[in-house]
């Protein structure tokens, strides 16, 4: 389980990498016109549109990322399954068409179906995209119905899955939804300990998007509490209202970037490079805007325990700034914008205090992410089993279409090879006969070694441009 975890914690490197220079771009529309998000400017407004036409769209680009990454060999084809799945359930379960199944008024439907667009339901379509891709790419069907054989039965089958996925997610999305909202209601009177939970189960509901539903109770007037527009329209409770926003900025501002550097430190020295532009990106996303999914599900499936470790801090952040005498609110998000423009909310209450929490924040992220990753060896960005073997970059020059002929030789021939894969340093096969594959050949075009896990699998050690490699290889198989 743990290793289908990283694996899909992987597939999501590639659409996350794409989401800390939008959620900058977010933050400085936002901070240009912070009352209007864009309509009092035209840059704020390019700015913003420009951002979040990822940042609003990270459930799609999940989608197409893990059924790319979750698939044997990488192929788009998969990556069209997984929109067609996102696209079917998201359809099917949108308030207008779940009006028309009930037979009532949109306003009718439960409020669960307007959160049905979240990462989770991406997510979920990409496996079932990268699943049926597996299963039915090699499909092939009677010569009357030949032309649907093979891959072009994959998107065929996906939206049979998805029809499956759609019917469970109308009954159980509703149930779970209204329970979370239940158990933010139930929470309210405990006060700074209730912040404290709520922040826990923020930040674990965050890889479902339920954690929108337990939002509703606490930002906004579902339970009466309504902390966002209180805070910033005066009409709260002075030293109580905001407290379930303040906690949030020393964790996002100090305590992510913190774990950001912890994990840094922690990469293995030959990954250190390859993992610093990814995490740092993700920290000043955290610290500037409050954007922090680049940098949390860059581990949050990579490590679990430690994203776990991440929500039981928050909880504690929320709950001990609940019961100081510091308040600091947010429109946007628990980042350095947001924090600046809340010194004059009427309800801000000694907001320079965020730097000296922050600062204890920091360091108890970095101490703690450090001790448990080293200590339990989590496979976090840059300490991934991928590259144990490989001490250095291995630069292969010359023509690659010939490499990629010389790499085929030695791996016994295109009728040896079934399927072509990479990580980050290897090339992935399975191959039809193992047995007749001599490592010296591979190692004579610049290999560092040669993998058998088992029966008809090989992985061979190639470097950082194993990419490079393995596009060059599928090309020639393929003519």
């Amino acid at each position: 389980m743990m290793k289908y975890l990283q694996r899909l914690g992987k597939s999501l490197m590639l659409p996350v990498a794409a989401l800390p220079v939008a959620s900058i771009l977010m933050g400085i529309g936002y901070w240009i016109d912070p009352t209007g998000w864009g309509a009092n400017s035209v840059a704020a407004a390019f700015l913003l549109k420009a951002g979040g036409a990822l940042i609003d769209n990270m459930a799609i680009l999940f989608a197409i990322g893990v059924a790319v990454g979750m698939s044997d060999d990488n192929d788009g084809t998969a990556g069209l399954a997984g929109l067609v799945s996102w696209l079917m359930i998201t359809t099917l379960l949108s308030p207008a068409v779940v009006a028309m199944f009930k037979g009532i008024d949109v306003a009718e439907v439960p409020a669960a179906f307007t959160k049905i667009q979240t990462q989770f339901v991406g997510i979920v379509s990409g496996l079932i995209g990268a699943s049926c891709y597996n299963r039915f790419k090699g499909t092939k069907l009677p010569d009357a119905l030949g032309f649907f054989s093979g891959k072009r039965s994959v998107a065929i089958m996906t939206s049979l899955a998805s029809l499956v996925a759609a019917l469970v997610l109308f009954f159980v999305w509703p149930i779970v939804y209204g329970a979370l909202v239940s158990f933010g209601k139930a929470i309210i009177a405990t006060d700074a300990v209730g912040a404290g939970i709520y922040g826990f189960f923020n930040r674990l509901l965050i890889p479902t998007g339920l954690h929108h539903a337990l939002n509703s109770v606490f930002w906004f007037d579902v339970a009466g509490i309504n902390d966002i527009a209180n805070f910033w329209g005066g009409t709260g409770v002075q030293g109580q209202t905001g407290m379930y926003m303040t906690g949030f900025f020393p964790v996002m501002m100090f305590g992510l970037p913190a774990g950001a550097l912890a994990m840094y430190h922690t990469a293995k020295d030959n990954k250190k490079k390859a993992v610093y532009g990814l995490l740092l990106a993700a920290a000043l996303s955290s610290f500037f805007t409050g954007v922090t999914e680049p940098l949390e599900f860059a581990f949050m499936f990579l490590a679990p325990g430690l994203y776990v470790a991440h929500a039981v801090l928050t909880g504690i952040s929320l709950a001990v700034c609940a019961l100081l005498p510091v308040r600091a609110g947010f429109n946007f998000s628990a980042g350095f914008v947001d924090w600046i423009l809340s010194f004059k909310a009427p309800m801000a209450e000694n907001p320079l205090w965020i730097i000296g929490i922050g600062l204890v924040v920091a360091a108890i992220y970095y101490v703690v992410f450090r001790i448990i990753i080293t200590k339990f060896n989590l496979k976090t960005p840059g300490r991934e089993d991928d590259d144990d073997e490989f001490t250095e970059n291995i630069a292969i020059t010359g023509d690659m279409d010939q490499l990629a002929k010389a790499y085929i030789e030695a791996l016994g021939g295109k009728e040896n090879i079934l399927t072509v894969d990479n990580c980050v340093t290897r090339l992935r096969l399975n191959v039809k006969d193992n047995s007749i594959i001599v490592d010296k050949k591979l190692t004579a075009l610049g290999a560092r070694g040669v993998i058998r896990p088992g029966k008809g699998s090989i992985q061979v050690i190639v470097g950082t441009n194993v990419q490079f490699v393995a596009d060059a290889i599928k090309v020639n198989l393929k003519k």
